[in-house]
């Protein structure tokens, strides 16, 4: 199946990785299944978002890398997905940045309205991390700012049609990322494959 996969997608985002980390000789097997140009996106460890909250975590990242090193080129952005009840805490973020190395991309997903400001926004880009742009069903307003020259999205919503591809096509487009890492809601009826392969056959349109 990840061979399949492989074959007709670059990136996948790993979400067992929040509840469990795989030994680091699962993921050198699933790095052996895909192209060289494929990536891996591992979703931190709950461990270090909901339970640390980004505090105190030096052991928990430094595990994290540590294993994650074992796709080695196939090793994309780390995700870390606050919970929705953590507000804004500039200066926990700030320590929390300093533990990434510099050459390791780590996108930031909010989920309180209280973290979209000028000076998170401003943190994020002195550390070259990306803010997730992430589209679900609920009322939180995530602004369509770039903190990175590469991009991440999640479009969460269990349906979109090409009027809404399109459109988020052209958003992507006009930010003039080096990359973006576009992730669909995973559902057992399959779709989120599925748009995903839309997505890409709209974005090759020509105009």
């Amino acid at each position: 199946m990840l061979r399949f996969y492989g074959e007709r997608f670059r990136s996948v985002e790993i979400n067992n990785t929040f509840y469990r980390m795989p030994k680091a000789s699962v993921l050198e097997a699933w790095a052996a299944e895909v192209p060289a140009c494929f990536k891996f996106v591992l979703k931190a460890s709950q461990q270090i978002t909901h339970k640390q909250r980004l505090k105190d975590a030096v052991d928990s990242v430094s595990y994290l890398l540590e294993v994650a090193g074992a796709l080695k080129d196939r090793l994309g952005p780390l995700l870390f997905q606050l919970p929705p009840f953590l507000r804004k805490d500039a200066p926990r973020l700030r320590e929390f940045l300093a533990l990434l190395p510099s050459d390791r991309r780590a996108a930031f997903e909010f989920r309180h309205q209280s973290w979209f400001d000028e000076e998170i926004f401003g943190l994020l880009r002195d550390h070259r991390a990306a803010l997730c742009i992430a589209e679900a069903e609920n009322d939180l307003e995530i602004p369509f700012v770039s903190t990175a020259d590469w991009g991440y999205l999640r479009l969460r919503r269990p349906d979109y049609g090409d009027p809404e591809l399109k459109t988020w096509g052209e958003r992507v487009r006009q930010k003039d990322w080096k990359d973006a890492f576009i992730f669909f809601k995973h559902e057992e009826e399959g779709k989120g494959p599925q748009m995903a392969k839309r997505f890409l056959e709209l974005a090759a349109q020509p105009g």
